[in-house]
This record gives C-alpha cells, sequence and structure tokens, in this order.
C-alpha cells in the first residue's frame, strides 16, 4: 500500500485500532474539501496495531474530543513535508461541545443556547458528568 507523503498538513497517530472513523466521524472530519488518508491496523511496536489519520491541510482540531476519545494519541503538524511539532494529547478535565446531554430533564434540552459542558469526575474509569444536572455521559 502506498500513501502519498504530506507536504501540508497534519497527522493524528497513535490512535488506538478501530478508532478512527469515530474520530474521523466526531470531528466532521467528512465536511472537509482536503485530502484525508484514513489508515487501519498499522503494525506498531509500541501499540500492537493503531490507527492513523492524514489529513492533507492545517486545520484546527478539537483536542479535547481527540483526548476524550483516545488519550494517547500524538498530532504531528508538517511543513515543508518536515515535522515541525508534534504535541501530546490527554485526557481533558472538562469538554466544551463535544457530547449531549441525554437527560431529558437537563436545563440543556430546554435552553438550547446552553453549551453542552462535561466534567472529568473519575479520571481512572474515564467517567464524564454534565454540568448542569451530573448525568453520567456515555
Amino acid at each position: 500500500m502506498n500513501i502519498d507523503s504530506i507536504k501540508e498538513g497534519l497527522v493524528i497517530d497513535h490512535i488506538t485500532a478501530g478508532n478512527a472513523m469515530r474520530i474521523y466521524n466526531l470531528l466532521g472530519f467528512d465536511k472537509l474539501e482536503c485530502s484525508i488518508a484514513i489508515i487501519k491496523n498499522v503494525n506498531s511496536k509500541k501499540m500492537g496495531k493503531k490507527d492513523i489519520i492524514k489529513i492533507d491541510s492545517n486545520i484546527d482540531i478539537n483536542l479535547e474530543a481527540l483526548g476524550y476519545i483516545d488519550p494517547g494519541i500524538t498530532i504531528d503538524v508538517i511543513r515543508d513535508s518536515k515535522l515541525v511539532e508534534k504535541r501530546h494529547v490527554d485526557l481533558p478535565e472538562t469538554l466544551h461541545g463535544v457530547l449531549r446531554c441525554k437527560n431529558p430533564r437537563c436545563i440543556t434540552s430546554v435552553e438550547q443556547e446552553l453549551s453542552q459542558e462535561f466534567m472529568l469526575t473519575d479520571r481512572e474509569n474515564r467517567v464524564y458528568r454534565c454540568i448542569y444536572c451530573e448525568a453520567k455521559a456515555n
């Protein structure tokens, strides 16, 4: 398999195998006009298997969403075909606009203009709760 190198763009690396499509859908990559390569089940010495997403454009990425989905991800920034920056993503303390509260009685169900916000309440089990009604995020 041959995937072209990127001249200007991003490489989302060290994605847990099977999570690439979840990232693609949650971050709305289907709406981008640039080339995107999703490489699944790549052999990795560190992880066994991993997924990689290559984006042929420098775009803003929601780091909170990436940290929520898969906190071990790295983001490589490519300029002039060279790696210029490597960012490490961790589990965020709060999530803004990433998830929607499932509680029908939550104020966010009635007041649509309120932002959807969740707070990390249990780091070990990766549990987030709505800041308004304390409902657990799925």
